[in-house]
């Protein structure tokens, strides 16, 4: 193994040793300096197109810009001296020659990259004239995320995290100088391109140019109708997020302290996603069995993420055969609350109004996709709030969050097994529907539930896993850019007459999966995932019951209305279907 050569350099006098290939802002972090950025973030490659990085080498007139450069050997690095602080404070001035001057109307006030550098040089005035330019109109053409081209600061993560991270390209640079802006190719609107909502454009914006669609002021008109049953669900990964946006640490679980504000926010039930993460479980798994052992198309693709199955009917639509038919635990639970819960309750369906709290903007999509999400006899889910959303009613509402009480859901559709949390992060639907299948083929109960092998970051991760001597190959992929290759792995095989090399594949569109979500609270980083996921783990581990089929509810959901997974019943109200689409609207 090739030992990692090392370089020696000097940043503001301090001596550091750095391995080659380090970056100077990389290697200034790691002895407590910050060199400010707008550009920069850690999940996308460093493109220098913001400026505010400069630094200088002792040994050279020239100005280097940090996050793109490389430490060489010997360099006399100074990161802040008052030529340096002037020049950076001025390219913050023109960059806000160009910005509205609307921060008290702006989504991201208070959590904005350029505010808070603003504040930092004590800006006050814009020595430069404004540029007379007309007012881009705001895209709203989705139902997910808004694009406001006005706020774009050009710093070009968005683009970057559409076309490398996603492989979607609904984004890109067009014009030139002032009248460059961001937005899809040949200027359509974000509904006519590419586009599949998944939010990670809004969630790696440092400024309030892309943000998702703000549906707040329709929950609280939900919430002050007096003849109305406003009732509301939460997803596994937003357990193990919201408490950043109130100082908490991410990763850290918050479940009880949301169901206590939730029911102060004024909703009359409040239940749990992770039920219906097991009822998929139930019924996706179910699926897999009868096609691995009846003989099926294979391998079986999860199909719990909107964001996903919107790219795979435009550009993978060869697929739709292997795709999973059992909707997402978000539609599952909607319309168990307007047929099961309501029969349970005697309540009129037609009076309930289900709200979902998602990490994910494409959720916002989903509930409107197609006619199917109104398997009650309704719209099984009224409206979608981001977990930011969520973080924002509470604080207008004027709950101290971090130092709420913890309280219990609804006892129907809440209990959850420590499975269904796992559906928050990339490899969990995977391990929940293992756990399950495994019982499913054997008639017994695992011994050691955790299928650590689908656990992590990575791209793509590959196991077989010996089900007693039946061997099952799988797949699991997070982060739309990464998903491609496996699709076209399984074409080699069908070009080549061979079997698929994989039984079964999860995708998730967003990196980490949900708990990486475009909804999420921003700023996340692979260390930030790392936290969130284990938060799930834990919450997992600390279950008695961890696999789905155990779960009492689900046992009694089935005998009480649904018959059996897979029923006749199960298929009219908990499965969908799907359609190849243009990738660019017609």
């Amino acid at each position: 193994m090739e030992e990692t050569k090392l370089v020696h350099l000097e940043i503001n006098g301090i001596a550091v040793e750095v391995p080659a290939g380090t970056t100077i802002l990389e290697a200034a972090r790691k002895v407590g300096v910050r060199i400010p950025t707008l550009c920069h973030h850690p999940d996308i490659k460093a493109w220098a197109a913001c400026g505010i990085c400069v630094v200088r080498n002792a040994t050279s007139p020239k100005l280097l810009r940090a996050c793109c450069t490389e430490v060489a050997e010997g360099m006399r690095i100074i990161t802040h001296d008052p030529e340096l602080v002037k020049i950076r404070k001025s390219v913050v001035q023109l960059i806000l020659t160009a910005h509205p001057n609307d921060c008290l109307r702006c989504p991201r006030s208070g959590n904005c990259e350029l505010q808070r550098i603003t504040i930092e040089f004590g800006i006050r005035d814009v020595p430069f004239p404004r540029p007379a330019l007309e007012r881009i109109p705001k895209d709203t053409s989705t139902p997910s995320i808004i694009l406001d081209p006005d706020k774009c600061i050009k710093c070009g993560r968005c683009a970057i995290v559409c076309q490398e991270m996603q492989n979607v390209w609904a984004l890109e640079f067009i014009g030139r100088g002032e009248r460059m802006k961001i937005a899809p190719a040949a200027d359509v609107t974000l509904n006519d391109s590419p586009c599949i909502k998944c939010g990670q454009c809004s969630a790696h914006c440092p400024v309030g140019a892309i943000y998702e669609r703000d549906e707040t002021d329709k929950v609280w008109d939900l919430l002050r109708k007096t003849d109305g049953f406003p009732v509301v669900q939460i997803a596994p990964a937003v357990r193990v997020a919201i408490g950043e946006s109130f100082g908490m640490k991410p990763g850290e679980i918050s479940t009880g302290k949301i169901y206590t504000a939730l029911r102060r926010l004024g909703f009359k039930a409040v239940f749990d996603t992770n039920f219906s993460a097991d009822l998929t479980i139930m019924e996706e798994g179910t699926e897999f069995v009868s096609r691995f052992t009846n003989g099926g198309p294979l391998p079986l693709i999860t199909s719990c993420c909107p964001a996903w199955t919107d790219w795979m009917e435009k550009y993978a639509a060869d697929f739709i055969p292997n795709f999973s038919t059992a909707k997402s635990p978000q539609q599952m639970l909607g319309v168990m609350a307007k047929t099961y819960f309501a029969e349970k309750m005697g309540l009129d369906p037609a009076k309930i109004s289900v709200t979902s709290i998602m990490p994910c903007t494409a959720k916002k999509y989903e509930i409107t996709r197609s006619d199917e999400m109104m398997a009650s006899g309704y719209q099984d889910v009224d409206v979608v709030l981001t977990t930011r959303e969520l973080a924002r009613i509470i604080r207008i509402a004027g709950i101290d969050f971090a130092n709420l009480p913890e309280s219990e859901p609804d006892s129907i559709l809440a209990e959850y097994s420590g499975a269904g949390t796992l559906f928050g992060t990339t490899g969990g639907v995977m391990e929940a529907a293992l756990r399950t299948a495994y019982h499913l083929i054997t008639k017994e109960e695992l011994a050691q539930v955790d299928f650590t092998a689908v656990r992590g970051l990575e791209g793509v991760k590959e196991a077989v896993i010996d089900i007693k001597g039946t061997k099952v190959s799988i797949a699991v992929a997070h982060q739309m850019g990464n998903v491609e290759r496996v699709l076209d792995a399984i074409r080699e095989d069908r070009k080549a007459g061979r079997p698929p090399r994989w039984q079964f594949i999860e995708v998730m569109a967003c990196r980490g999966g949900c708990i990486g979500g475009g909804g999420q609270p921003t700023l996340a980083t692979d260390e930030v995932r790392k936290a969130r996921m284990e938060g799930l783990y834990k919450d997992d581990r600390d279950h008695a019951i961890r696999c789905s089929h155990q779960n009492p509810q689900i046992k009694r959901i089935y005998e009480d209305f649904l018959g059996a997974p897979c029923s006749e019943k199960a298929h009219h109200l908990l499965h969908t279907s799907y359609k190849a689409m243009p990738v660019y609207a017609k």
